[in-house]
């Protein structure tokens, strides 16, 4: 009986390693940027209302905003663009023209809807607790929809993104760290109870973008 004959195996055959694909990204069109940069700044402008209204503070140049407004005869609008220039020219610096331009589009916009919530709601009357979970939750959504449309809101958002795609640092870990900072420095305009929920509040939304917002899982752009 003749002996068999091996079958040779190709020197390109995976050897036992499953072969890793990689999906190719699909990028947004221009009426979709436009429509969810649109979305989410709505829905963070109206998070930040919440906030305003029962005199609490979050992080970032957000929750700074909010802090210099409570002192000063100025609109959180106003304070809100101004407080984020300098950050912007970090991100043309450290990343592309494009993510540059977006962000300062974003951070207008929500300068521009702060106001028009006031006219709208008028006086709320909101348990700080609920107003510091409601609100952080809408900015936390609304910071999703900005960032996957290749936007931030400028301040620690550049930090952060910066950070993640460099360091491969998760953009809510690095955002809370830097937030610690606003948050101790509301003791100067709030009660320590409302620093306290304003705290609480700021993880929860670094939380959501912990959870949410994670290196290589999203491939839109």
């Amino acid at each position: 009986m003749p002996a068999q004959t091996a079958t040779p195996t190709p020197a390109t055959a995976p050897t036992g390693a499953t072969e890793t694909r990689h999906p190719t990204a699909l990028p947004h069109t221009r009426t979709e940027d436009v429509l969810g940069l649109l979305t989410g700044t709505f829905v963070v402008s109206l998070g930040l209302h919440l906030l305003k209204s029962s005199q609490i503070v979050t992080g970032g140049t957000a929750g700074l905003s909010l802090l210099l407004s409570y002192g000063l005869p100025v609109p959180f609008g106003v304070l809100f663009l101004v407080v984020n220039l300098p950050f912007m020219a970090l991100a043309v610096a450290k990343k592309s023209r494009r993510f540059a331009v977006r962000s300062l589009i974003s951070i207008a916009l929500v300068s521009a809807f702060a106001p028009l919530h006031a006219q709208l709601f008028g006086a709320l009357h909101l348990p700080q607790l609920y107003a510091a979970v409601c609100g952080n939750l809408l900015i936390g959504i609304g910071l999703l929809i900005v960032f996957r449309h290749d936007s931030s809101l400028g301040g620690f958002n550049v930090v952060a993104l910066i950070a993640q795609e460099r360091l491969r640092w998760r953009a809510g870990y690095v955002q809370m760290g830097l937030d610690v900072l606003v948050i101790a420095a509301a003791l100067l305009v709030v009660s320590p109870t409302a620093m306290l929920i304003s705290a609480m509040g700021a993880v929860l939304l670094n939380g959501v973008l912990a959870l949410n917002h994670r290196p290589g899982r999203y491939l839109g752009a």
